[in-house]
């Protein structure tokens, strides 16, 4: 009777294993956090590079091409015509090595304007398909950061070149 239980367990656990190491193949492009634990813990480990490290630990240069990719997504969603003002996230974006998106993992902060936030990841999901960072790497690459709309890039950039 030991023996049944002890085959049984291992079926269960070998059937658990499997279903878990499939959904990662199947993880979607776009999903919040505190969705799909496992395997957003799996692109962190996989995509270790950060932005900072692909920019040569220029901090300024990671910035500006963080805020580049910002005013890139706030203009695609006027495209989309998607109203996007006042949406303040927790943004992380994978990207591949050749600087398509891989995986965009995001979370509304308190101060976010209230919206259907399935809308949100659908824009995003498109984005992700018409997208090209302007880094590329030798393996992916991620970066963990704040996502404000409007982003006000142009006053910026304008004020840097002044």
């Amino acid at each position: 009777m030991n023996f049944a239980r002890a085959i049984f367990f291992q079926v269960v656990l070998l059937t658990f294993c499997t279903a878990t190491f499939c959904q990662q193949d199947t993880i979607p492009s776009v999903f919040m956090i505190g969705e799909y634990e496992l395997e957003y813990e799996s692109l962190v480990v996989e995509c270790e590079d950060i932005l900072l490290q692909v920019c040569d630990d220029s901090m300024e240069e990671a910035y500006e091409h963080w805020l580049l990719m910002l005013h890139d997504m706030e203009k695609f969603a006027k495209e989309e015509e998607i109203e996007i003002r006042g949406v303040k996230l927790w943004l992380n974006t994978f990207w591949n090595p050749d600087g398509t998106i891989k995986n965009i993992v995001y979370y509304p902060k308190p101060n976010c304007r209230n919206m259907d936030f399935s809308k949100l990841g659908n824009f995003f999901n498109k984005f992700v398909d018409n997208y090209a960072f302007t880094k590329t790497n030798i393996d992916c690459f991620a970066h963990y950061g704040s996502a404000s709309f409007p982003t006000h890039t142009e006053l910026l950039f304008n004020q840097k070149e002044d």
